[in-house]
């Protein structure tokens, strides 16, 4: 799903209008109709009293009208509170508060003009408000009265909906100024941009999103570096298998992983690798870790080096497939050297994480060492160390971009909604996963997938859009069985296979 600015967004807006045709406020309609559809599947009426709209005079204001009316007509209890803070209302507006003061004059709507923070209503517990004042129109941080009604609407207990975007959070900037804090927001026909980063979840709430029917083809020929993975974008990568395959054809993948005392990292990722769907598997390992990955990972053969501690040396890298490296590595002077002389002599796409990352950290020259098209998976410190501090994650989403093209990489940077910036400068975001991942060892485990798909010749984009995606299906099933709280690394490998099965219902 591509990802507009809100430009553009008004652009497709214009282009649907212009080319469908339809009037803009039928296309309006079409957007209300969409947000209360969700609406009454999410909050049936039977679970609260009523439902207030807070609306400006502006376009979001004519989608707050549009839903009151469609509410009322579902058979919710509806007020529509107006703020009268400007005189300037757009014509889509009216249209609308006609429409709704119809029903007013039948009693089945309260219509309230507000012009100061004064004025508003004491809200009851059991109400859910609509927060419909702005959307994506905001030029300008929020201050005066506007900024007062905010904090109080903030300072309130009740569920707060936005239709679109929540009042004060800027789509394509950071955001200054007071905000609502929705608790869900609903976008018209995909999330924008400050959506995806943490410093906004506070303003954003839960999001969900649905088209309205703007033109397909035109949103497709407009450029942006941005996308959103939906299901629909994994369905066409997804390979299945052929019935005479074999484990040749599903490639062999080296891990080279683990450490006195950190052989835990290289068991998950060796397991993740295996479940993924690679053919063969081999860990090398210190000597330390020699009948540690023989007992808890019989499927995989064990290469040892000649330490007993760390990693130092590896032999025969061509007859690999794949070759993943730093989980659980240790950032010793023999192991740099080592990454380093292994990195001079590779000339194929690899998988490095954890201590790979942060001695490419220490180490920055040696970027220039990794092969084109390789996989980068930092977590948010180690993309710290090993390309600075930035001021917000709009600032860190450019470098991590500026980074994936000057290397020539693939950058998956991990969190909520995970980042892969690829070597054109492309954005993914992820959209699967839950805050239960945020646990020790489940970057390893997005290691081994991700090992485990190249090496069954998925091209380096496939692989890290697949893997991003599959990894987060793994934590959001075992979530729902095992609880976010309770999430181990272990789990998101356990779940794998029934991430696979949803997968191949898609």
């Amino acid at each position: 799903m591509k990802i507009l600015s809100t430009t553009q967004t008004r652009e497709a807006d214009a282009y649907t209008i212009a080319h469908e045709p339809i009037l803009s406020i039928d296309l309006m309609e079409r957007a209300s109709r969409t947000f209360t559809s969700w609406f009454v599947k999410k909050f049936p009426k039977s679970t609260f009293e009523m439902v207030s709209v807070i609306c400006g005079k502006g376009n979001n204001g004519g989608d707050g009208l549009a839903i009151a009316r469609l509410l009322e007509e579902r058979g919710y209890d509806v007020a529509v509170f107006i703020l009268n803070l400007t005189d300037n209302e757009t014509e889509d507006f009216k249209t609308n508060l006609e429409r709704v003061r119809q029903l007013q004059d039948l009693n089945k709507v309260v219509i309230k003009e507000v012009s100061s923070v004064e004025e508003m209503p004491v809200f009851g517990g059991d109400e859910i408000l609509i927060d419909a004042m702005l959307g994506s129109g905001l030029n300008r941080p929020i201050t005066g009265a506007l900024a007062d009604i905010l904090h109080f609407l903030n300072e309130c207990e009740n569920t707060v909906v936005a239709v679109d975007v929540p009042t004060g959070v800027f789509t394509d900037m950071p955001t200054v100024g007071a905000c609502i804090e929705a608790d869900y927001t609903f976008a018209f026909e995909f999330p924008k941009l400050a959506f995806l980063f943490p410093e906004n979840f506070h303003y954003v709430g839960d999001f969900v999103c649905a088209s309205i029917g703007l033109d397909q083809k035109y949103i497709a020929s407009v450029d942006s570096p941005y996308y959103y993975i939906t299901s629909d974008i994994v369905k066409r990568i997804y390979k299945r298998r052929d019935k005479f395959a074999h484990k040749g054809v599903f490639g062999h993948a080296l891990l080279i992983m683990g450490s006195y005392g950190k052989m835990g990292a290289a068991i998950l990722a060796t397991r993740a690798c295996l479940r993924a769907g690679v053919g063969l598997v081999t860990v090398h390992v210190p000597i330390c870790g020699y009948e540690v990955m023989q007992t808890a990972v019989p499927e995989a053969m064990v290469s040892l080096d000649e330490d007993r501690f760390i990693f130092t040396k590896v032999y025969d890298l061509p007859k690999y497939s794949t070759i993943a490296i730093g989980c659980g590595l240790s950032t010793k002077n023999r192991t740099r050297n080592a990454l380093c002389y292994m990195l001079k002599h590779l000339n194929r796409p690899t998988v490095l994480d954890a201590d790979a990352l942060n001695i490419l950290g220490q180490s920055p020259d040696w970027f220039e060492y990794i092969p084109k098209g390789s996989i980068l998976t930092p977590h948010p410190k180690e993309f710290e160390r090993m390309f600075g501090k930035v001021y917000d994650n709009f600032e860190r989403n450019e470098l991590q971009r500026r980074k994936a093209q000057e290397f020539g990489v693939y950058i998956i940077l991990k969190g909520a909604n995970t980042c892969v910036a690829t070597p054109e400068g492309v954005c993914y975001f992820n959209s699967t996963g839950n805050p239960g991942m945020g646990t020790a060892g489940s970057g390893d485990v997005l290691t081994g997938i991700l090992a485990g798909l190249l090496s069954q010749e998925y091209d380096p984009l496939e692989a890290c859009i697949l893997g991003v995606y599959i990894h987060g299906l793994a934590g959001d099933i075992a979530a729902e069985v095992e609880s976010e709280e309770s999430l181990t690394a272990g789990d998101l490998v356990n779940y794998l296979g029934k991430a696979f099965l949803k997968l191949r219902k898609l």
